[in-house]
């Protein structure tokens, strides 16, 4: 039987605003809840977690930050909390000073032994706070963390910390992490290795936009990086493939992976809106319909004067986007008019990663089906 998940939740900055003199809440006037947190604690309350509070609170019970100065706002934050249906099962306080280095201020693990000794699921367990040492805690207790920073500042953070492996989430917004923590995430690894094309593929739907791609195909990967930019996503694409006979392999197989990934990091598809979009790109036009239905169709509707863009032969983005809709198992209806070529195609990759921008955005104050059937 797996053991008990636990949230390991950071107080001042996380849960409470963290007051920017003196970083003491010792009086009620200095009492600030975090935007969206009691809401959002309310919901996560009801999901199969264990909730430990773990705060740094240095110096405490010292003439400089006294016990009865701390007590009351502390209580009465407790208080708030439980009256939202939020009960802690634990809070844990180091009173130490960063100086001294105490096992048991985090990130280390000192004072939380009792779930290092078994039956606690650490894997998949999270911390929940507002610095890197609480990722690092997360590190530490073989858990994943997850940072309430804004999402570019968080994960510049986190990387420039070493601790990018063990983050799972960075945002400011606590019915984000109520999603994440309801749903999981939405991340995707797919390797497909055949005679013909050796692939590697890393997605994640709520990336940071971030990308490395490598196709041997210099077009394609431009076209490739038009759908991580404005999807906001963020993709890992590495192919090797048979270029000495010619392109098809290496495009027919990067859309089957791609597709296949997005039907992975979709996941049970709770929240997604599900449809999506078109654009004009300079004299192009470019419509793009998109569901997420599970059913596959497709359809194309754009012809194309030269044999190649770049390097890849303009027949190829038709077989593209249909090896990807059946790899989806979603519908694909794909219309472009223009004159010139590139603008023509670039415009339908861009009108593309919008509808799959659209497509897949999460509600998560609605986290139900987005189907009257009740499946997808």
């Amino acid at each position: 039987m797996a053991g008990r998940k636990v949230l390991f939740i950071d107080r001042d900055g996380t849960l409470i605003v963290e007051p920017p003199e003196d970083y003491q809440v010792d009086s009620f006037e200095k009492l600030a809840f975090f935007p969206g947190a009691i809401g959002a604690m309310s919901r996560i309350a009801g999901l199969d977690y264990e909730l430990a509070m773990v705060t740094n609170q240095d110096g405490l019970g010292t003439p400089a930050f006294p016990e009865d100065a701390f007590r009351p706002a502390h209580e009465l934050m407790l208080k708030t909390f439980a009256g939202e249906g939020v009960r802690f099962d634990n809070v844990y306080i180091d009173r130490s000073f960063p100086q001294e280095n105490k096992p048991t201020r985090k990130p280390g693990t000192a004072m939380l032994t009792r779930y290092l000794s078994g039956g606690y699921d650490m894997e998949h367990s999270f911390v929940i706070g507002d610095r890197t040492t609480d990722i690092e805690l997360a590190k530490n207790l073989g858990a994943k963390g997850i940072l309430l920073r804004p999402k570019e500042a968080g994960w510049k953070m986190v990387r420039e910390a070493g601790l990018e492996a063990y983050c799972a989430l960075a945002t400011d917004d606590w019915i984000e992490v109520y999603a994440f923590l309801r749903c999981g995430d939405r991340r995707a690894t797919v390797a497909r290795k055949t005679r013909e094309t050796d692939i590697s593929l890393t997605l994640d739907l709520d990336g940071q936009g971030e990308s490395r791609i490598a196709t041997g195909l210099g077009f394609f990967d431009h076209m490739l990086e038009q759908i991580v930019h404005h999807a906001g996503v963020s993709l890992t694409l590495e192919v090797k493939g048979d270029l000495q006979v010619d392109e098809h392999h290496t495009v027919e197989d990067a859309a089957i992976v791609l597709g296949e990934a997005v039907y992975r990091a979709l996941g049970s598809k709770l929240g997604i809106e599900r449809y999506g979009y078109a654009l004009p790109m300079d004299e192009c036009d470019a419509t793009v319909l998109l569901d997420f239905g599970g059913r596959i169709d497709f359809a194309w509707n754009a012809g194309f004067r030269r044999e190649k863009v770049g390097d890849v032969p303009t027949e190829m983005f038709r077989h593209f986007f249909k090896s990807f809709s059946e790899a989806a198992r979603c519908n694909l209806h794909i219309t472009a008019t223009g004159e010139n070529e590139h603008h023509k195609i670039e415009g339908i990759f861009k009108a593309f990663a919008r509808a799959l921008r659209t497509a897949i955005a999460r509600n998560p104050l609605k986290l139900a089906l987005p189907s009257s059937k009740g499946t997808l």
